[in-house]
């Protein structure tokens, strides 16, 4: 009986396409089913992957444990430049990158903290920290003071970070869609710019950048112009600039500079 209704509405169709319609009388009010085979990729295969003891984010103390806290500058060369420690992946297939310098509050610690514990599953995630306490102390006087009277009393302690930095690396029997969401919440909420990576996207973009620089064929390079001290630039310069090749302009990056 189907196959009979089939053969009279695509004679019907046909002559509707010899008439003059191009797409048929019944073209967009006609859906024909059919079976057929399919696809799906196949699964990934974590047999290799171990899960730790602890798999949740370990609470972070709001200060450090100083018997005798003593009040520091400001020095913001500490948010400034490239990360030189825990800037590559150890055990996780994910982590959240800073694309920026600034410093992490302990208001920060603990949002990132509830989180990834609350929507992960501990059954087949794991995540770690890879950035330590807050241990910068932060002065403050208080509101309607004076000026004057020498440095205000410690108000808080903060994490300061670079570009590069982990901030979080989560791993374990998952794919990155089935994290991203939670990780790109958080890496939202954060008081720098912030990205999710993986391994891949991680290698990706790092080769992006070398294979930018290598072929660069502008000849008036940031480094080139500095070498050269033209027009006697090195005189509105830092060593920061020098150092780095003018990438980065304070706690900012600069991705176009090569």
């Amino acid at each position: 009986m189907f196959s009979i209704i089939k053969a009279a509405v695509g004679g019907l169709t046909a002559l509707c396409r010899v008439n003059g319609h191009q797409q048929g009388l019944l073209h967009g009010h006609l859906k024909v089913l059919a079976a057929g085979l399919k696809t799906h990729d196949i699964p990934p295969d974590y047999s290799e992957v171990m899960l730790p003891d602890r798999r949740k984010l370990k609470f972070v103390n709001k200060m450090p444990n100083f018997k005798n806290a003593k009040k520091e500058m400001k020095n913001l060369k500490d948010i400034q430049g490239p990360a030189t420690a825990a800037n590559a992946f150890t055990k996780g297939e994910f982590a959240i990158v800073a694309m920026g310098g600034g410093y992490l509050h302990w208001g920060h610690i603990e949002m990132i903290r509830l989180t990834i514990n609350r929507k992960m599953d501990p059954k087949t995630t794991f995540a770690r920290w890879r950035v330590n306490g807050p241990y910068k102390p932060v002065t403050r006087k208080g509101l309607g003071m004076r000026m004057g009277g020498g440095k205000g009393a410690i108000d808080q302690y903060v994490t300061p970070v670079r570009y590069g930095r982990f901030i979080v690396e989560v791993g374990g029997k998952v794919e990155l869609g089935e994290i991203q969401r939670i990780m790109t919440e958080v890496a939202q909420k954060l008081p720098f710019k912030a990205e999710v990576f993986s391994r891949a996207s991680l290698a990706a973009f790092q080769k992006k950048h070398a294979d930018m620089e290598q072929n660069n064929q502008n000849p008036w390079t940031f480094k080139e112009i500095t070498l050269g001290n033209m027009l006697g630039i090195r005189k509105v310069l830092s060593p920061k600039d020098l150092c780095h090749n003018g990438r980065f302009a304070g706690k900012f990056h600069l991705p176009w500079r090569v």
